[in-house]
């Protein structure tokens, strides 16, 4: 694969070479041109995704490289350092390219790719992998995921998975390394953040063999491998977790505990990443990363504010549905303390969540005209990462893998999950939110492998947040509880514009932040308290959910007004899916366009 990649770069200097004289070429022969422009465009977005794949092996080995299920990505300063070359050159081809003499296909594709070189150029420049870790954890927690993302079936599988446990030592130390630096330049995460990681750091270094995650791939044995072949991959995994990722972990747990939590801010005003060097300029960045828009951070804290007020008065209106007759805030009292609103083991949460799903699938025809063939699990969070983890998450599949799509559900805690927010959840995290346009973006086989696995928080996200609009219209609110949940859902969504902004930009402290969440919304004390860790930790990813989803509702009301009952919801549902995640101004672009087509279809 690295030969490839080399390869691939010394065709692209080649082509930038030869594709200088193309715009002059157009004047005297257009045809010429753009016969020429569409091959150099192919040959770039060819170049670029062997690169890319060589980048993200994540990635790539869930679309079927083999070689990439046995590596982990390079995460040191040096090897992003490294990219600044070959995205540079990257950059230079394509606009040596005029998008006039493209296709309006490959004008997109150039546009996005564009785009997409642009973003990744100045992020190197951030050095955003100072902050190693976030409130979830650092390599502990991106290998316990790994290991419940891992099957083996075979021989190869097994060997696939040794050879990224025996890389796991070397990424603990990178992170360290990415950590230290992020000290010495005062680039650091609040202690509020450092304490829970040496919490978990410390309970990873304490694993033994029969409760380490990394022995969970290995512990049946497939039918394909005999039992002496299992035997010996066994033991060979048991010494690369002892002999290596053990050392490495405790390496990992001194250095939290010893030289990180000392360097971290304590002061309440200091957990904002604007508190920090090149702040203020990293967190604009963010925002423009995540919303995929051009909003100010002052723009989006307004938009929140007005979005809570909105959100509001229709809770009041679903807590006298309810029958309640008393005050906004007793009412949220009693959603957080009433026994029947809560599961009383983890099964029995379980057991909802799995109702919920299915009634959701039941549903899908009704909305999608196309759906995706990986079916998804509903799973619990492994008990070793749930103190840390959110509510509830999405792990993306693997049909070429035999990996079904995963909605992660957390059983701890059970008085902090409240069961009316369970459907909103649901159909955020399985379908016809996270499962069925992650698996569907996965399926397009017709689109470059770079608009498949694109970056566009704001749409995946949004996706999720429309996701639990669209419960009303399949029938999953039975009751005003679950309706007041699904806005209580939407209302820590808002404040996430409100509290993010606050924290990062404006200087915060967790109290504030935590205002909106407790006097707006349903959310329990744990999960206030655990979302605003993670904000304080994830500065500018809480951004991109309302603004995606007001984005689509927007686009759908417009669709509405300008087809009247000529409006199909199956037909816009293609239409918002089926090109991808998609940057908020391109996917504004391609519902215009879809709108005048069906226009014209139906006169």
């Amino acid at each position: 694969m690295r030969k490839s990649v080399g390869l691939a770069g010394a065709a692209a200097l080649a082509l930038v070479t030869a594709s200088t004289a193309l715009p002059a070429l157009a004047q005297s022969s257009p045809g010429i041109e753009q016969s020429q422009a569409s091959r150099e465009l192919t040959s770039i977005i060819a170049d670029y995704e062997i690169w890319a794949a060589e980048q993200d092996p994540w990635t790539a080995a869930t679309e079927g490289d083999r070689a990439a299920l046995a590596r982990l990505p390079d995460a040191s300063r040096e090897a992003e350092l490294a990219r600044r070359e070959p995205l540079g050159r990257f950059r230079g081809r394509l606009a040596a390219i005029n998008p006039a003499s493209l296709s309006a296909d490959e004008r997109l594709n150039h546009a996005l790719l564009s785009r997409s070189v642009a973003l990744d150029l100045e992020r190197i420049d951030l050095d955003r992998g100072r902050l190693a870790f976030d409130s979830e954890g650092g390599p502990e927690t991106m290998a316990s995921y790994l290991a419940s993302s891992t099957r083996i079936a075979n021989a190869a599988d097994a060997e696939a998975w040794l050879s990224r446990l025996g890389q796991l030592a070397s990424y603990y130390d990178t992170t360290l390394a990415n950590a230290r630096r992020g000290i010495a330049t005062g680039m650091v995460q609040p202690r509020i953040t450092a304490e829970r990681v040496v919490t978990s750091t410390a309970a990873a270094a304490r694993l033994t063999p029969e409760t380490d995650p990394l022995m969970r791939p290995m512990a049946s044995r497939p039918a394909a491998i005999d039992e002496a072949e299992w035997a010996a991959l066994r033991r060979r995994a048991l010494d690369l977790v002892n002999d290596q990722i053990m050392p490495a972990r405790q390496r990992w747990a001194a250095f939290m505990t010893d030289e990180y939590l000392p360097a971290s801010p304590s002061e309440p005003t200091a957990i904002g990443l604007g508190q920090r060097p090149g702040g203020r300029e990293a967190y604009a960045f963010n925002a423009r990363w995540y919303t995929t828009t051009e909003m100010t951070p002052d723009e989006i804290h307004q938009l929140g504010l007005s979005e809570v007020a909105r959100i509001r008065a229709q809770m009041e209106q679903e807590m006298s549905a309810a029958g309640w007759n008393g005050s906004f805030a007793d009412f949220l009292t009693f959603l957080r303390t009433d026994p029947q609103f809560y599961a009383t083991s983890r099964d029995e949460l379980m057991m909802h969540a799995r109702d919920i799903s299915k009634r959701a699938d039941d549903q899908l025809p009704a909305l999608f005209n196309t759906l995706p063939r990986l079916p998804y699990g509903v799973r619990p969070v492994p008990q070793e990462i749930e103190a840390n983890y959110t509510t509830g998450r999405y792990n993306s599949g693997s049909a070429v893998n035999g990996i079904a799509g995963g909605y992660m559900v957390n059983t701890s805690s059970l008085d902090q999950r409240g069961l009316y927010e369970l459907p909103a959840l649901t159909l955020h995290e399985a379908v016809p939110g996270h499962h069925l346009q992650i698996a569907l973006q996965q399926e397009l086989g017709d689109l470059p492998w770079f608009r498949r696995n694109g970056d566009a928080t704001a749409f995946v996200e949004g996706w999720g947040l429309y996701s639990e609009y669209l419960g009303y219209e399949m029938g999953i609110y039975r009751t005003p509880y679950e309706r007041f949940g699904r806005l209580s859902y939407e209302m820590w969504r808002a404040c996430r514009l409100v509290a993010d902004t606050g924290i990062h930009w404006m200087g915060w402290d967790i109290e504030q932040a935590r205002a909106c969440f407790r006097d707006n919304s349903a959310l329990s004390e744990l999960n206030i308290q655990t979302e605003l860790e993670r904000y304080i930790s994830w500065p500018g990813q809480a951004l991109a959910y309302k603004i995606g989803e007001l984005t689509i509702l927007r686009l759908r009301r417009r669709a509405e007004a300008a087809l009247g009952d000529r409006f199909n919801v199956r037909r816009f549902h293609d239409a918002v899916l089926l090109g991808g995640p998609l940057p908020m101004d391109v996917l504004e672009q391609r519902i215009d366009e879809w709108i005048a087509t069906e226009q014209a279809r139906t006169s």
